[in-house]
């Protein structure tokens, strides 16, 4: 019976040198939700008929995403690896973004905070479609998946 869902995520740690509290709060919050509500449904079909649910574990490598997915198991699955060029743009905005946004929740009134949380979301927003997309044909993911894989993404570019 398919069960398309992540049950357990993990990033490659070696890639991350350095996260401030914000980060580590943002990481947790991801994986919290992702695991709790996903929909993840790799399109290759599996001789046995595997269809979930999956272990996945995310890193970078060579300036690439590299999804190692894995069976409940933890029996090696399947490896995606996506490109990561296209990404480097909405990860550099995304970063800034979130930078004004901590600081300002530190310090701004609720009026300054907002525009800026909009602004934030909607970075985020369009970096998930961008993320559904590269994915299409490979990976099915529902948008609030790819948001949070898209959160875990940019902590894995953190580079101190």
């Amino acid at each position: 019976m398919a069960d398309p869902r992540i049950i357990d995520v993990t990033l490659d740690e070696r890639t991350i040198l350095w996260r401030s509290a914000d980060i580590e709060q943002e990481r947790q919050v991801a994986i919290t939700d992702l695991l709790a509500a996903n929909h993840f449904a790799p399109r290759r079909r599996h001789a046995d008929g595997y269809a979930g649910p999956y272990r996945l574990h995310l890193s970078v490598q060579e300036n690439r995403l590299v999804l190692e997915i894995r069976r409940a198991d933890e029996s090696h699955l399947e490896t995606i690896v996506l490109g990561l060029a296209r990404f480097r743009r909405p990860i550099r905005d995304y970063f800034a973004i979130c930078d004004s946004y901590f600081q300002a929740v530190r310090a701004a009134s609720p009026q300054h905070i907002e525009p800026i949380d909009m602004a934030r979301r909607a970075a985020h927003n369009e970096a998930a479609e961008l993320l559904q997309e590269r994915l299409t044909g490979k990976i099915e993911v529902d948008f609030d998946t790819a948001r949070r894989l898209f959160t875990l993404l940019c902590v894995l570019h953190i580079k101190g």
